[in-house]
């Protein structure tokens, strides 16, 4: 098949157009380059899909780019692209997510439904629950994100749903619960603790550190696009978590056993709109698209720690 990978120079966006190159499909990547972060971290991530044939990469923004043509012969699109970082989204800095991630995807959608598609993926978030009513949380609960970024990636699913209803277009947003693995962005907890150990700095706690998260490790998200690309199921959500919701404090103590050293540890205020808690209930990715997450946390952080040992930023 011929794939749109979009947001395809970040960290999930690289992973999925590798396996998906890697299966032998046609992908056409898109990606913008905004600067969250470095753009040389993303030029690394697409080092080896701009060595195979069967990628074409168009450095566009979506917002400029003429989607009809774009989407002509393509049959599944993976819509990653976003403007990420739940403390960032406060602000001036919101007109950013409104353009990034809600008036994007409308103008991804408005393209497909004059499309011949097989599949639209959204990639949601499980920000959207904000401070959910109860653990593990289901897909049925209702959403109340307690930040900015929240907001725009309901927003976004809101609009994909509505594409769905009225015109048929073909999606299923997957909620994903903190993902982390090699590529993971500098801003996120895990690199940013890796890096501090690694550099005998202080890792910087917001809160106390007994807040949870479930934890998904790249691999399992890739596969569970895979499935989702040739599942049934359209007009939906389903939650994708890795069964490894555990606190901050007992994350780093994970971290200190694979980097056989102390963290030098510093609390500081909890930020805003950093929710107490993440879990998923993945029952229903489990059923529908025969999810099962591979990776407990002591191997996904070893495979972290590895890579960022090894890198040059």
């Amino acid at each position: 098949m011929t794939v749109l990978v979009t947001g395809v120079a970040g960290f999930i966006g690289s992973h999925l157009a590798e396996r998906l190159v890697g299966a032998g499909h046609k992908v056409v990547g898109v990606d913008c380059f905004t600067g969250y972060y470095p753009r040389a971290i993303k030029e690394s991530n697409l080092a080896a899909l701009r060595e195979i044939d069967s990628f074409v990469f168009r450095e566009e923004d979506l917002l400029c780019m003429e989607l009809t043509g774009l989407l002509r012969n393509v049959d599944v699109v993976f819509h990653e692209a976003a403007q990420a970082g739940v403390r960032a989204s406060w602000g001036s800095d919101f007109k950013v997510y409104i353009e990034n991630n809600v008036r994007a995807t409308q103008c991804l959608l408005e393209a497909a439904k004059d499309a011949s598609l097989k599949k639209f993926l959204y990639a949601s978030s499980s920000s959207i629950y904000g401070d959910a009513e109860s653990y593990p949380t289901s897909e049925g609960m209702t959403p109340m994100p307690i930040s900015p970024y929240g907001v725009t990636k309901l927003a976004a699913e809101h609009l994909c749903y509505l594409y769905h209803k009225n015109y048929g277009v073909p999606v299923l947003s997957l909620r994903y619960f903190t993902v982390y693995g090699p590529r993971q962005r500098p801003d996120m907890a895990f690199n940013k603790f890796i890096r501090a150990i690694l550099r005998d700095e202080e890792i910087v706690i917001y809160g106390d550190g007994e807040q949870t998260r479930d934890f998904t490790y790249i691999d399992d998200i890739i596969d569970a696009n895979i499935s989702a690309m040739d599942a049934h199921l359209v007009g939906d959500v389903v939650n994708i978590g890795g069964g490894s919701r555990i606190t901050v404090n007992e994350a780093i103590r994970v971290i200190e056993n694979v980097a056989g050293k102390k963290a030098r540890t510093k609390y500081v205020e909890k930020q805003k709109g950093d929710v107490r808690h993440t879990g998923a209930d993945i029952s229903r990715a489990e059923k529908m698209l025969g999810y099962r997450p591979a990776y407990n946390l002591e191997k996904g952080i070893a495979n972290e720690f590895a890579w960022l040992r090894d890198m040059k930023f």
